[in-house]
């Protein structure tokens, strides 16, 4: 993208995290703003922050999750600004413990959010980015989805979070391919994030009434918690610098942005246990300390 000023950025998630911070630059570039997120006060104060940068804001609540409610905010992003150059499918929510462990609900919440709230947001916004594409030549749309590294590793205990983000990329890589066949000037983009402090250790705060667990968590629940929430808080990388690399990303027409680029090495060793075959690498073999303590931890030694 060569020119943001007065083109329209929709961000989901947009009242903290990696969607915030999108946001406030988004109004720095001159952009208006679609902000829309699930918890209305933070999304009230998010886009009063977000307006004092001197952006245009509509604020817009919604569950990613639900088909008609992505609908709404696609419609009401229409009449008030036109087609948007940018869609940011950032929402998401964190759950671990042992694959197994995971209830109907569990799979219902998180399925929902991190996968079907992106299948929406792209289903919803392509063919607007497209027609508008159509009848203006200078138009260039740019649609990131926010994955993760565990869409591209798969670390124990924590299944049905690995199980969306794969997804994503999944959907994001076809997504490119499938522009590629039919546009040159909207782009696709995946977000894959090591651990940045954000609220994605707190997505518990959010999970709807119907997908409520009337159990106490199990053991592997809890310990996947306590891990999340250490890795969480103490990432080094910033929310705000994760939001730059995307913007540079879509700058520079890269598809994959990675906020950890070391982080690959382990990539590389899954691919390669994929090719050669070989069972897959134990993710504790550098720190094998790490793998005693969970091991011991969800026996209860």
């Amino acid at each position: 993208m060569s020119e943001w000023q007065g083109r329209t950025a929709v961000i989901t998630g947009a009242a903290s995290g990696f969607g915030l911070e999108a946001s406030r630059i988004a109004a720095r570039r001159g952009m208006n703003v679609v902000m829309a997120d699930v918890q209305q006060g933070a999304l009230d104060a998010a886009a009063a922050e977000v307006e004092g940068l001197g952006a245009k804001v509509l604020p817009f609540r919604l569950d990613v999750s639900k088909a008609a409610e992505v609908e709404a905010l696609g419609a009401a992003t229409v009449a008030r600004f036109g087609a948007p150059s940018f869609v940011f499918n950032n929402a998401g929510v964190g759950a671990g413990g042992l694959i197994w462990e995971h209830t109907l609900k569990d799979w219902e919440w998180v399925v929902g959010v991190n996968l079907m709230g992106v299948a929406h947001g792209v289903r919803v916004f392509t063919p607007l980015m497209l027609a508008a594409a159509a009848v203006d030549p200078s138009f260039e749309g740019h649609i990131v989805n926010t994955a993760s590294m565990a869409g591209l590793l798969n670390a124990p205990n924590m299944g049905v979070y690995n199980v969306t983000k794969h997804a994503v990329v999944a959907m994001s890589e076809t997504l490119y391919q499938d522009l590629a066949l039919v546009s040159t000037r909207v782009h696709a983009h995946v977000l894959c994030p090591f651990f940045v402090p954000t609220g994605i250790h707190q997505s518990e705060r959010n999970r709807p009434a119907e997908f409520r667990q009337a159990a106490a968590p199990t053991r592997s629940q809890l310990i996947a918690q306590a891990m999340s929430d250490q890795a969480v808080t103490k990432g080094k990388v910033t929310a705000a610098q994760v939001a730059q690399f995307v913007y540079d990303a879509m700058d520079e027409n890269r598809f994959y942005v990675f906020s950890h680029p070391k982080s690959l090495a382990s990539v590389q060793t899954r691919l390669e246990d994929i090719m050669t075959p070989r069972n897959p690498t134990d993710p504790f073999v550098a720190r094998p300390d790490i793998g005693q303590q969970l091991r011991a931890a969800l026996k209860g030694a």
